[in-house]
């Protein structure tokens, strides 16, 4: 079962290659699915398109997991194509000799860029 994390969270998302890029639009679709975003131009959204499986790792304050599985395109609109990543296992990194305190801190420093991400995270949301 997927944990809860904050909208925003820096995710990785590893496909084929190995290649593995961040993600800060993850967003938990139920106990066995995630949906993200990924720009048309992207090289992972062809290696997802050629080979769907997948490994997405989340790391935020208190949480720590890689969710496997296979994701592929569910929508798309002129800028992005919406995933969806089918959960087949998820591995919880947690600890008991360390707890995870924070993720990624970021924020976006051009306004055009942060409402188009408040744009694809409301499509996301819709999905």
């Amino acid at each position: 079962m997927l944990p809860e994390w904050p909208a925003g969270t820096v995710a990785v998302l590893s496909t084929a290659g190995p290649h593995a890029i961040p993600v800060s639009t993850a967003v938990r679709a139920g106990d066995r699915a995630i949906h993200f975003a990924l720009a048309h131009k992207r090289d992972s959204l062809a290696r997802l398109r050629e080979e769907p499986r997948c490994a997405l790792t989340i790391l935020a304050a208190g949480v720590a997991v890689t969710a496997y599985g296979s994701a592929g395109v569910v929508d798309a609109d002129d800028r992005v194509s919406y995933l969806r990543l089918e959960v087949e296992s998820v591995e919880d990194h947690d600890q008991p000799t360390f707890s995870l305190d924070e993720g990624v801190r970021w924020h976006w420093t051009d306004e055009r860029a942060e409402a188009g991400d408040a744009e694809v995270r409301a499509a996301l949301q819709r999905l």
